[in-house]
């Protein structure tokens, strides 16, 4: 509701002695009442229920849970999902409180909604070898180069080599095997192998 013009406005009001403090693990929250879909991060020490938890919470503030991925990272729980909350963040911020008191970053965002699906040629990249700076950043810039959008992407250190795996989409007439051929010659330097094949021969 918008104020007239030249109405006066309240003053500030004071926060009293016996009001909590916002919780400074919440690193976003973004409130954006006319798009109920809110991307959900938790990353943090792990344990047992944490999936449960959030997704519990999400179903009880009456949320649809739509996409989801969770990893451990070096130890971390990793997680960010994608859920319709008509209510909006806040009814779900409050829900997670006792998440974000732990050892736990919880993030929540309010998105606009966007198209799920996009056209173009789907592709496997792979990448192995032994560890070293600069394996990632140069395969995305050679798949980037040829238009290439990554959107799914892994990587795993172990204890004899470096693993990495991307789902990418390229437009519909890109020459796979050129990319191919280019990430071989760019990627030999740092002692790894890489390859492109395609993923699904017809478009999506």
């Amino acid at each position: 509701m918008s104020l007239k013009s030249g109405a006066p406005t309240s003053p500030p009001q004071e926060r009293s002695g016996n009001s909590q403090p916002t919780l400074g693990c919440f690193c976003g929250v973004v409130s954006m009442w006319n798009m109920p879909l809110l991307a959900v991060t938790v990353v943090g020490h792990d344990r047992p229920g944490i999936v449960a938890e959030v997704t519990e919470a999400v179903s009880e503030v009456g949320g649809n849970l739509e996409d989801s991925s969770m990893t451990l990272l070096r130890g971390h729980f990793a997680m960010t999902l994608i859920a319709d909350v008509p209510a909006g963040p806040e009814p779900l911020r409050v829900r997670l409180v006792d998440l974000a008191r732990e050892d736990l970053s919880v993030s929540i965002l309010a998105l606009p909604q966007e198209p799920t699906g996009e056209s173009g040629l789907l592709a496997r990249l792979s990448v192995h070898g032994a560890d070293r700076p600069g394996i990632v950043s140069t395969a995305t810039a050679t798949v980037a180069r040829y238009g290439g959008n990554i959107v799914d992407l892994a990587t795993r250190l172990g204890s004899e080599m470096y693993v990495l795996i991307a789902e990418v989409i390229f437009p519909a007439n890109t020459d796979l095997v050129k990319i191919n051929d280019e990430l071989a010659t760019v990627m030999n330097p740092l002692g790894v192998q890489a390859s492109l094949q395609p993923d699904d021969e017809d478009l999506f």
